[in-house]
């Protein structure tokens, strides 16, 4: 498999990890949008939350709740965050593996200006 996300699981891409566990791997977004962006994504490849289903949903509860803990690790839980997922091409998804952005440490109003 040609994923990008996957090699980052394996250990063949590198990664800046803030946060690693037997589900999940997050680290830093090398184009961050916000002075905190961190990309969380299943360590299974899963396509993106088209394919959630009754055999996978749980990692999605598992994510949030990775999210809230690097938040609070990370000096943003306080403040305010926000957790993006995007999903498809029109979506704006550009890797092809499930993945959610945890985004803070400036004002995150809508729409950004």
């Amino acid at each position: 498999m040609d994923c990008i996300f996957c090699k980052i699981v394996e250990g063949t891409i590198p990664s800046a990890k803030v946060y690693e566990d037997e589900k999940v791997v997050a680290f830093k977004d090398i184009n961050p949008e916000a002075p905190v962006h961190i990309i969380i994504i299943p360590k299974e490849h899963i396509e993106s939350v088209r394919e959630i289903d009754e055999n996978n949903a749980l990692i999605v509860s598992h994510i949030i709740l990775t999210a809230k803990k690097i938040a609070k690790d990370l000096g943003i839980s306080e403040s305010g965050f926000r957790i993006v997922n995007n999903c498809g091409k029109d979506g704006g998804q550009t890797v092809p593996h499930l993945h959610f952005h945890l985004l803070g440490g400036r004002d995150m109003q809508w729409p950004p200006g």
